[in-house]
């Protein structure tokens, strides 16, 4: 009962840590839904349905979650990611991080290529933000978007997480039942 209490009593830290500074990096970003959602939102859900949906427990497995859009989608720089939460976080990030200097379609095309090709762990953080993509698609849906749009969306999600299955039984269902909505 010791460790399990000294390890939480850690871990929750070395957590809030990553979301502070997520939040920070993400500060003024918004999501494509109506009511310009805080992007920061989208984060805290992923690591949500790591850990609640996944029962991952992992801390590093969990910072990357909270930082996966970082160093795509703001200022941050993998050495940045390093110097602050470790090696291991850093590459986790990495491997789900998009290389921006190429089109929207290729990126796209990419993520399915190497989606069989991550590692579990970050197969756990791709199938994690393509719920909680799917999620916002069903509840707050980008302002701009038409029906087809969305439709593209779900199919080319579901390409990916299968290239991911084979690890987390538990966000798969999840991924499956938030499919099934569309």
């Amino acid at each position: 009962m010791a460790d399990t209490q000294t390890d939480s009593t850690l871990a929750i830290p070395a957590l809030m840590e990553a979301t502070l500074f997520a939040a920070d990096k993400h500060r003024g970003q918004k999501r494509k839904d109506a009511g310009g959602t805080p992007y920061i939102n989208h984060p805290i859900m992923v690591v949500s349905l790591m850990a609640g949906i996944g029962e991952i427990t992992d801390i590093e497995l969990l910072q990357a979650g909270m930082l996966h859009d970082t160093v795509e989608d703001t200022d941050t720089s993998p050495e940045e990611i390093e110097a602050r939460f470790g090696c291991a976080v850093r590459s986790l990030v990495m491997e789900v991080t998009d290389d921006k200097s190429l089109d929207k379609q290729e990126r796209k095309r990419l993520q399915i290529e190497h989606a069989p090709h991550l590692s579990p762990q970050a197969k756990a953080i791709k199938i994690a933000d393509k719920i909680a993509n799917l999620t916002d698609l069903l509840n707050s849906p980008p302002a701009t978007w038409p029906e087809e749009r969305m439709w593209q969306y779900v199919a080319w999600s579901r390409q990916v997480v299968d290239g991911c299955r084979g690890h987390n039984p538990l966000l798969e269902a999840r991924y499956d039942e938030m499919a099934k909505a569309w």
